[in-house]
């Protein structure tokens, strides 16, 4: 062991082990990535107490329901009034809505919860397969109500996002439940953060977002290559989050935290210097850039459509969900939540 390594773990605060990659180059901005605008100035619906409502979900008449950092549920009806539907006694995440009405909740804290109108809040699983939930963090729900939802972290809860990817260790699950039998197994594991999760139409795949890799990966759940993983889209231009399950008109809609850290990519071959990184006051840590980003891709992982807002735009992006009228954004630190019409963007 290096000197240099010895005097790091003597003032390392954090624990965090990182393994050396070399990160692609990042995409230009240029052609579909070029920057554009149809992200600015977008309609905000604050959240009444609380922050953060980094996933935003759309029941059938059209009502919005996200939660914030404080534990609360919120709906929001189509004139942005807002009412709180419970508290979960956690931090919730990933929100979908259920075809009895219930809300499935990935609460970061708490595990997998399922909720009703009532403010009733039922656990489903806070452990899988003998580890326990440490950052559960979004699903997908398939009509037959089999859960498909991910454990970002073996090594760190969500609030320490940024250790794990430093790290780089890859301990992220993606997990199916099934609530009627209770059975729990295993799709995949060794994601670098696993995140987003969106099944296809036709359910025969899902893609999971690898937040710390920069890419989706598909998983298959049917046929004689059940089971298989494959890289899906990678090197995409930012930090993938929440994930939407295929649009009717065949898109996965992907959330972008932030563009690229050019200061998180330039350590990532050297772990003395992300132990460093790890260990610098908050404000000289790499950080990500404050503006709106989504993703459009088809079902051959293919970029078809890239929405982006300047500088000062709503952000950092976490959640994203097209419904009727709308398209719906989500945040993990912002006040609010934010949509605009989707007749403006051609769809």
């Amino acid at each position: 062991m290096s000197i240099l390594r010895s005097v790091l773990q003597v003032i390392d605060r954090t624990g965090i082990e990182p393994v050396a990659w070399t990160p692609p180059p990042a995409p230009p901005a240029t052609g579909r990535y070029a920057p554009s605008r149809e992200l600015d100035g977008i309609e905000q619906w604050r959240l009444p107490t609380g922050r953060g409502p980094e996933d935003v979900a759309v029941d059938g008449e059209g009502r919005v329901i996200t939660g914030g950092d404080d534990g609360r549920l919120w709906r929001f009806d189509n004139a942005g009034a807002v009412t709180e539907l419970a508290h979960t006694g956690g931090r919730p995440l990933g929100v979908e809505v259920l075809d009895d009405g219930r809300f499935l909740v990935c609460d970061s804290e708490r595990g997998l919860l399922r909720v009703d109108e009532t403010g009733r809040v039922e656990l489903l699983a806070d452990t899988a397969l003998g580890r326990p939930l440490l950052a559960c963090n979004n699903s997908a729900v398939g009509r037959d109500g089999v859960v498909y939802f991910t454990d970002s972290s073996s090594r760190f809860t969500i609030s320490d996002h940024r250790l794990d990817l430093l790290e780089h260790s890859g301990t992220g699950r993606l997990l199916r439940f099934d609530p009627a039998s209770g059975d729990m197994d295993l799709l995949a594991d060794g994601l670098q953060f696993a995140n987003g999760v969106g099944l296809s139409t036709d359910e025969s795949y899902l893609v999971v977002a690898e937040t710390g890799a920069y890419r989706i990966r598909r998983v298959e759940l049917t046929g004689s290559r059940a089971g298989a993983v494959s890289i899906w889209a990678e090197n995409l231009p930012g930090i993938p989050d929440n994930v939407t399950s295929q649009t009717s008109g065949g898109i996965f809609w992907v959330a972008l935290y932030s563009p690229r850290m050019r200061l998180l990519d330039q350590v990532a071959p050297y772990p003395n210097l992300r132990i460093l990184t790890a260990n610098l006051p908050a404000f000289l840590q790499p950080d990500p850039e404050h503006r709106a980003w989504v993703l459009g891709i088809d079902g051959a992982g293919t970029v078809v459509r890239s929405l982006q807002g300047g500088k000062g735009s709503y952000s950092p992006v976490t959640g994203v969900r097209e419904a009727a009228d709308h398209l719906y954004l989500g945040s993990l630190s912002a006040g609010s939540i934010a949509r605009l019409p989707r007749c403006e963007l051609g769809l």
